[in-house]
């Protein structure tokens, strides 16, 4: 079901997004001794233009004119408080995080999380889904002829280079990675200002 919410978000995100489109976000990027990280976020607006109760189906107008129609799902509440002409605003983060585990110790294995909230009875229609993918991997090898290091995790081994040659000496054979994928959506619904 949290699926489905970010699915039908993403293709609103994509169908009225262009790169000129009227929206902000921003990528941030930071990192310390044996750890890295980034993550990006994107708002963005939308117009109600149609409202078929019937089938649930709402067609959304971008900055630069392009629609999109979505259909909100049972989890959708407050439906019928959705006008024509209200403004949907959604806002998306994924982030992704990198922590060396000196000497290893934790089981190799990928696990998923995921949570959802939904607006309150009587309150406009709001989501916000979100999942986190964590991976835990051993470091199998390091070529400092490469820079690069070898992780092998629960699904298969991947081969990496570290830009960071301060980073790249922190990391030995034996060594685990642990990294974890975060992707979150809160999408809100607010009425036409009044004139």
């Amino acid at each position: 079901m949290h699926k489905l919410i970010i699915a039908a978000a993403l293709a609103l995100t994509t169908a009225i997004a262009s790169p000129a489109m009227a929206q902000t976000g921003g990528v941030v990027a930071g990192s310390a001794p044996g750890k890295a990280g980034v993550a990006e976020t994107l708002k963005m607006t939308a117009t109600i233009t149609a409202i078929d109760k019937a089938t649930r189906d709402i067609t959304l107008k971008g900055p630069q004119g392009r629609e999109v129609t979505v259909t909100a799902g049972p989890e959708v509440k407050n439906f019928d408080q959705m006008k024509v002409g209200d403004q949907v605003n959604a806002q998306y983060v994924e982030a992704l995080t990198l922590e060396l585990k000196k000497g290893g110790g934790l089981i190799v294995a990928r696990t998923e999380k995921d949570g959802a909230a939904g607006a309150k009875p009587g309150e406009k229609p709001a989501a916000a889904v979100g999942r986190q993918v964590t991976i835990v991997a051993d470091v199998v090898d390091v070529n400092p002829a490469r820079q690069t290091i070898t992780l092998r995790g629960p699904q298969r081994t991947v081969e990496l280079a570290v830009a960071d040659p301060a980073q790249f000496k922190l990391i030995a054979k034996g060594d685990q990675v642990e990294a974890k994928y975060t992707q979150a959506l809160a999408i809100a619904v607010d009425p036409v200002a009044k004139k």
